[in-house]
């Protein structure tokens, strides 16, 4: 079963059932769930498709709550326990059920917040621990192929290989390069404007290539593609999205990542995704000096453990290139 997919189906535990009573309760209770799902984004910022997710995960525990008879606003920490190792035994794997407890806590603390309940019974719970992996990287020759598959004597060609040239040099989330309007690449200063999880901006420096490749793609390519809208109202493209599709529109980001991926896969690196070409930028600045707190604020985390993860994958390409470099390795 996936870890990562919001929309996966419930285990048989989830199945509706339930008294009349029961039933008026939860329908109470997926009020309050819909509002905390509509503050996420009003107010919080979040993500369309993060809220999404939380939805679908309290979505089943509301469920769950419903056929056991549990009362949502007075639950306990057994009952919580017990419906996490109910998605356990469902055959969830850790990753999921630590983003089920992540929505459910988040819901609790808001609840009490606003005073629709008392206590916060999942405040004590731990999520279940996670093997460490280091993220994936590419090489600068894996990233030099996965350019070169670009075919700058089209449109197309030139506007990818401006997506990719910005991608390896910003380190920027795909969703974040979806979002950028023209006006957020500086020239003048050579930087990028990104907006990341809440809104949260930051300016992230380019190198000259990347800046060389996006002028080109301004300077020809993309005044074409927005032309050339065929939705037959005869009404323009997306005149401020700086990446645009064929019908003249802002790409999205599943747009922007199935391009991304198309080109690695032409490159002989199928399975790669756009993620991996913001693990490189990271590690890539920590093995040329750059602090971790300059890398945090340039990846946009809000929490520096997140960034340590690069130390240690610093560390092991070091251990890694002295093994094959040394004599006795």
């Amino acid at each position: 079963m996936s870890d990562g997919t919001p929309s996966e189906g419930g285990p048989a535990v989830l199945e509706e059932g339930g008294s009349g009573s029961d039933r008026t309760r939860s329908d109470g209770f997926e009020r309050d769930i819909e509002r905390f799902v509509s503050q996420l984004t009003q107010v919080r910022g979040l993500s369309g498709n993060t809220a999404k997710a939380y939805a679908s995960d309290l979505a089943q525990y509301a469920l769950w709550a419903r056929r056991e008879g549990v009362r949502p606003l007075e639950v306990t920490h057994k009952q919580l326990r017990r419906y996490l190792a109910e998605l356990v035994s469902a055959g969830y794997g850790a990753k999921t059920v630590n983003r089920h407890l992540s929505s459910i806590k988040g819901l609790y603390r808001w609840l009490v917040a606003e005073g629709v309940c008392e206590t916060d019974a999942a405040d004590a719970i731990s999520g279940r621990r996670l093997a460490r992996g280091l993220p994936k990287t590419l090489s600068d020759a894996e990233v030099g192929r996965i350019l070169d598959t670009c075919d700058e004597g089209s449109d197309l060609g030139l506007r990818d290989r401006a997506f990719l040239e910005l991608l390896y040099a910003s380190g920027a989330r795909i969703s974040e390069v979806s979002a950028l309007d023209v006006g957020d690449v500086d020239f003048a200063q050579e930087q990028v404007t990104l907006f990341g999880k809440g809104s949260k901006e930051r300016i992230v420096p380019l190198y000259p290539v990347a800046l060389e490749r996006l002028s080109a793609y301004l300077e020809g390519p993309r005044g074409r593609l927005v032309a050339r809208r065929r939705d037959g109202t005869g009404q323009a493209g997306d005149e401020r999205a700086l990446f645009v599709s064929t019908r003249g529109r802002r790409m999205s980001a599943d747009a922007l990542r199935r391009c991304f991926e198309g080109h690695a896969r032409q490159a002989g690196l199928a399975g790669v995704t756009p993620h991996a070409m913001r693990h490189t930028f990271a590690t890539e600045l920590l093995d040329g000096g750059a602090d971790l707190r300059s890398v945090q604020e340039l990846l946009g985390h809000e929490s520096l453990a997140t960034t340590q993860v690069y130390t240690h994958l610093s560390v092991a390409r070091l251990k890694d290139a002295a093994r094959r470099a040394h004599p006795r390795g």
